[in-house]
């Protein structure tokens, strides 16, 4: 039983890690045109071969890399494009707080696991209700990561130019597929409207007078509205559910036996018949009577009695008694 268990899970661990490969596909396209172009424009600024290369690997965080870029090009100071990016960046911290509890293993693990916490595959994994496929991440993460490092490292060896994207109108992929990922997570939940709504709202009057990156930092407290709109679990009740009704075999058992005797029947036995053919009369004249209600039948007479020894009259309204052997019967 317990093979089997272990076999449907890892079934649906791979299901599951498929899916994430086909629904990544889509963002690893766009992640490699994108790479390639940040490839190009870094190559352009003079970080060389290898370093464009390596901050693609470490970082892998498209909006953070192009922020150190247009610090870095505007004459910005190395802290100041390390904070740029860190800022934008920090929306991986609520994000990774609710991923969290799908994660598992120990610290290191569950650390390990959560590098695979990107835009796309986060909103591409989460199932509603605060819960994630974490084998749906890991499979769309897994295949943009090469795809983001594979055009880096292209972008630097080609260094086309920074602006053939915007003049073939590539650049528009990645804001159309992070658009249809927040169609999906609307769809799913009707409580996402109102926070996509607002979140939307506030980066576009905050990119009027900020950059994109922080503009769109500045549009993360609208999804505070979902988490104060969102609907508290039921309190679980302390009264034990009820009874469920009996559905036992009825009780067959005999049914109990009053200590009151049944009537006796009436005992069909032809009277005994003495040896002189008279039949013998009982001693008293009353029939005899049963203990319960009812009345038993004729009694059965016995053999006949042997006569008694005489007896000497005594006073008046006493019985006699017997005569002794010596003495004279009474004539």
């Amino acid at each position: 039983m317990d093979s089997l268990r272990s076999e449907r899970t890892a079934a649906s661990a791979r299901a599951s890690f498929v899916s994430g490969l086909r629904t990544g596909s889509g963002l690893a396209a766009a992640s490699f045109l994108l790479a390639v172009s940040f490839g190009a424009v870094s190559a352009s600024q003079g970080w060389g071969h290898l370093a464009p290369v390596i901050c693609s690997m470490v970082v892998f965080s498209g909006s953070a890399q192009f922020a150190l870029l247009a610090v870095l090009g505007s004459g910005g100071g190395l802290m100041g494009a390390v904070a740029s990016a860190a800022l934008i960046n920090s929306r991986f911290v609520p994000m990774g707080i609710a991923v969290a509890g799908d994660l598992r293993g120990g610290r290191f693990r569950r650390a390990l696991e959560g590098q695979a916490v990107v835009d796309g595959s986060w909103a591409a994994a989460h199932l509603g209700g605060g819960r994630f496929d974490r084998y749906l991440l890991f499979g769309a993460t897994a295949i943009q990561w090469p795809a983001w490092v594979a055009g880096t490292g292209l972008g630097v060896v080609v260094s086309p130019d920074p602006d053939l994207l915007h003049r073939l109108g590539l650049d528009v992929l990645t804001p159309a597929l992070f658009v249809a990922l927040l169609c999906d997570e609307v769809r799913k939940e009707r409580l996402n409207r109102l926070p996509a709504l607002l979140g939307a709202l506030l980066a576009a009057g905050l990119v009027l007078f900020l950059p994109a990156g922080p503009a769109l930092v500045g549009a993360v407290p609208a999804a505070l509205v979902a988490l104060a709109r969102r609907p508290a679990a039921p309190a679980v009740s302390d009264t034990a559910a009820p009874a469920a009704p009996d559905t036992a075999a009825p009780d067959t058992a005999a049914p109990v036996v009053s200590d009151t005797a049944a009537p006796a029947a009436p005992d069909t036995a032809a009277p005994a018949v003495s040896d002189t053919a008279a039949p013998a009369v009982s001693d008293t004249a009353a029939p005899v009577v049963s203990d319960t209600a009812s009345v038993a039948g004729p009694p059965v007479a016995g053999p006949p009695r042997r006569p008694g020894p005489p007896r000497r009259p005594g006073p008046a309204g006493e019985p006699g008694r017997p005569v002794r052997y010596d003495e004279e019967v009474p004539r």
